[in-house]
């Protein structure tokens, strides 16, 4: 381990990690945890070189101030608490976790069966507990600066009744297309590059809807037939763009894509995917909101809180009755309109974000 400034108390707000120029700010909600740590990563992700206790919590928020810590900085997170299956409780500190408001994620996912808060093939299925580490297997959070310039980027702002959406995918529309630089191929910078706006131009349209950028896994049912996910339905972190698309710049490089797409009257719209996220159902890994607190990112069948309410066939439903599911979505929201300057959403089951245990909530 490396010695790092002692963590002082912090602020409970912004959630997230947020860098002030001096330091790192971490909040993070769990309403059942009983202690949150941060890990902090070497460069290459391979190394935990410290481990500290968020020192403060406010309410259920857990938070604390790292000075000295800087943009660039690979971190994780461990929750502490009880791993109690059948009352709703999946705690196990021995799995890394992603910071559920990362604004950026490096590496991917190695599948492994430590990504498990059980042990895989034991007796007692998922009920059992897995004490090996998981970091090895886990891509890192990152810690961001998210200013950028945006050169009087003005919205496009145009009226619905003479929009016209083109929906496409981020390494579908240039994977193969000539005329875009190959390093661009398949990257935000890819969309946005001359080939491409001559090419939208042409078409017409006035709005680029784009197929899931928030990052997300690949199944390991997929891996393990030397496949990947394509289309990007199986959401890990709902602030991050998938770290495949995005090349040394960052988080920068969506920027870019929308300021230029911007300077040629195209909109940005997102497809985004709320109603579930890539930890699946009750056999599936801890990755960040299951570990954190399952009973409250989660729907869970009353009475058998081991299980999932899976209204999204995908194995889970995120728990929008709860306050602060409600209020991560929001804030998701709020971060690529006013950081990324993401024109709208397309909402996938929307309807699904409206259902509660007393039935479909229109309010």
């Amino acid at each position: 381990m490396v010695d790092f400034p002692r963590m002082e108390e912090g602020h409970a707000f912004p959630m997230g990690a947020t860098w002030d120029g001096r330091g790192v700010n971490f909040s993070v909600f769990s309403a059942h945890a009983e202690k949150i740590e941060v890990c902090i990563f070497s460069d290459n992700g391979k190394r935990e070189l410290a481990r500290m206790a968020l020192p403060e919590h406010s309410g259920f928020v857990w938070h604390g101030y790292l000075p000295g810590l800087r943009p660039g900085a690979l971190y994780g997170l461990r929750a502490h608490g009880p791993y109690d299956p059948e009352n709703g409780h999946r705690f196990n500190p021995n799995k890394l976790l992603l910071d559920p408001y990362a604004k950026q994620i490096s590496g991917s996912l190695r599948w492994s069966n430590t990504l498990m808060g059980y042990r895989v093939g034991g007796p007692k299925a998922d009920l059992g507990f897995d004490p090996r580490d998981s970091a090895f297997a886990m891509p890192k959070s990152v810690i961001v600066d998210p200013r950028f310039d945006w050169d009087e980027d003005v919205r496009p702002e145009v009226r619905l009744r003479d929009t016209v959406f083109y929906e496409g995918h981020v390494k579908g529309l240039t994977a193969q297309r000539s005329g875009v630089a190959a390093g661009d191929r398949g990257r935000f910078a890819g969309v946005a590059s001359d080939r491409m706006l001559e090419h939208y131009q042409k078409l017409g349209i006035t709005a680029l809807e784009l197929l899931p950028v928030h990052a997300f896994l690949d199944d390991n049912f997929l891996v393990e037939r030397g496949l990947t996910n394509y289309w990007g339905y199986q959401t890990i972190g709902f602030f991050a763009p998938e770290p495949r698309y995005l090349g040394n710049e960052g988080i920068a490089e969506f920027q870019h894509m929308v300021r230029r797409l911007h300077s040629a009257g195209i909109e940005v719209i997102l497809d985004v995917v709320y109603n579930h996220s890539g930890e699946g159902n009750e056999l599936g890994p801890t990755l960040s909101f299951r570990g954190l607190d399952n009973r409250s990112y989660y729907r869970l069948l009353p009475g058998h809180e081991r299980y999932y309410v899976n209204d999204s066939g995908c194995g889970n439903t995120l728990n929008f009755g709860h306050p602060a599911v409600l209020h991560m979505m929001l804030d998701s929201l709020r971060y690529w309109v006013e950081v990324m300057h993401v024109d709208g959403f397309r909402f996938d089951l929307a309807t699904s974000l409206g259902r509660e245990s007393n039935g479909f909530d229109a309010t």
